[in-house]
């Protein structure tokens, strides 16, 4: 489920910058789990699999192919290296939950995608994950791409997908079961998917 997030987050950065369009309820449920800090399930925080549909086809269809979509790839990747980093520096990690506390209160009062949440969310993502090596370079088209309300929420879905990367971890997730373990995974994800479609 963690890796369906994380798979969710990435395809709705590339749909913001090469379509300028994202799917809603997907994007909805991507932002709503960074106020989801707390929750006692991985169900609770994405609000069950019925929510990650996006991220599942994703994650299907990149363990399935020999050929890897290679742009995908490369957030996920770069998202699971920054998180080994963030993880390390306290100070970031404190920057960032005390932002999302922030952000929570905005979300309260306005809604978890109103543009002043997404604003304060890639501010968070601006000032801690952005000061760090290596930086996402999101391909796309310019015309999306310098729309601020899209950077904004391109920041706020990386963010998420940190977020899912560091949940992927707590679950006892980490790099090497991807290559060794990649067939289970895959069963399991298509498992899910069947399961879904009935």
């Amino acid at each position: 489920m963690a890796l369906s997030g994380l798979y969710q987050a990435t395809t709705l950065v590339r749909q913001i910058a090469r379509q300028g369009t994202l799917e809603s309820t997907a994007f909805e449920t991507s932002i709503e789990s960074l106020f989801s800090i707390e929750s006692r399930s991985t169900q609770a925080i994405f609000g069950g699999w019925s929510h990650l549909h996006c991220g599942l086809d994703t994650l299907v269809r990149q363990l399935e192919r020999k050929e890897r979509d290679l742009e995908l790839t490369r957030y996920a990747v770069c998202l699971l290296f920054l998180e080994r980093k963030i993880i390390k520096r306290k100070d970031l990690m404190q920057n960032i939950l005390d932002g999302i506390d922030v952000a929570t209160a905005q979300a309260a009062y306005f809604s978890s995608t109103h543009e002043n949440v997404l604003a304060k969310l890639a501010d968070i993502y601006r000032s801690t994950v952005s000061t760090i090596s290596p930086r996402i370079m999101v391909s796309g088209t310019p015309a999306y791409l310098n729309n601020p309300d899209n950077a904004n929420k391109i920041r706020a879905l990386l963010l998420a997908g940190l977020r899912a990367t560091v949940l992927w971890r707590q679950l006892g997730g980490n790099r090497l079961q991807l290559l060794f373990y990649r067939r289970n995974i895959l069963d399991s994800a298509q498992q899910k998917r069947a399961e879904l479609s009935c």
